[in-house]
């Protein structure tokens, strides 16, 4: 039970960091530094590091292919749940952590496309001649939560040790390459990836407060 308590704590001070580097981005330092002179919150830092990164296309259909990967996994375990609903003829018998995943995947996907929709920045170059919603990084956002929560569920499902370190390390590389790639891509600025690492966190630390809560319970009524 603490270790969901701390989990939940966690998440929080996440959730609230997200707020405050939010209300930073829109009010701090903010000029026309985008394309088009749009407007861009911490812009000195942000100009920076874009001046410094500039802009590579191999990055970018790199990242492309990473967040591709993502989907298929969080497909994978959509296909789990399946499997097991059909099996076991019920919704109820579904692992609980599964049933949660999924509804995790739903609000990460209505997050999605609340910042899709709400343009705080715009990004640091042009798309096909547009202007585009930058921040956060929804595509950081989802590849982090997706591999993260993966980790987990490898972690406590595969049993051969050689097999779960493999799909463990391959889920940390598509992280740790897409938030990496996103920065080098330039299709977006250090504070859009930044605020899309803490939100995604945010949201591994609720998950798994929630499963630990559910763990919980679970054997106290076994007891």
């Amino acid at each position: 039970m603490k270790l969901a308590k701390n989990s939940f704590i966690c998440s929080g001070i996440l959730f609230a960091l997200f707020g405050f580097f939010t209300f930073m981005v829109i009010k701090v330092d903010v000029s026309a530094a985008g394309p088009n002179q749009s407007m861009v919150g911490l812009s000195a830092v942000n100009k920076f590091i874009f001046d410094s990164v500039g802009v590579n296309d191999i990055w970018y259909k790199m990242t492309q292919i990473l967040g591709g990967i993502a989907i298929l996994t969080a497909f994978g375990f959509g296909v789990l749940g399946l499997v097991q609903l059909i099996k076991r003829k019920s919704l109820f018998k579904v692992d609980k952590d599964i049933l949660l995943l999924g509804g995790f995947y739903l609000l990460i996907i209505v997050v999605y496309v609340l910042f899709e929709n709400l343009t705080i920045n715009y990004r640091p170059i042009l798309i096909d001649g547009n202007l585009e919603a930058s921040f956060p990084s929804t595509h950081t956002m989802l590849a982090v939560f997706i591999m993260s929560t993966a980790i987990y569920q490898f972690h406590s499902r595969i049993k051969n040790k050689n097999l779960r370190y493999t799909a463990e390390g391959v889920s940390s590389v598509v992280l740790v390459l897409t938030v990496v790639g996103r920065l080098l891509s330039g299709v977006h600025w250090f504070t859009d990836i930044v605020s899309g690492v803490i939100i995604s966190f945010a949201f591994v630390m609720l998950y798994y407060a929630f499963v630990k809560y559910m763990d919980f319970f679970s054997k106290k009524q076994t007891d």
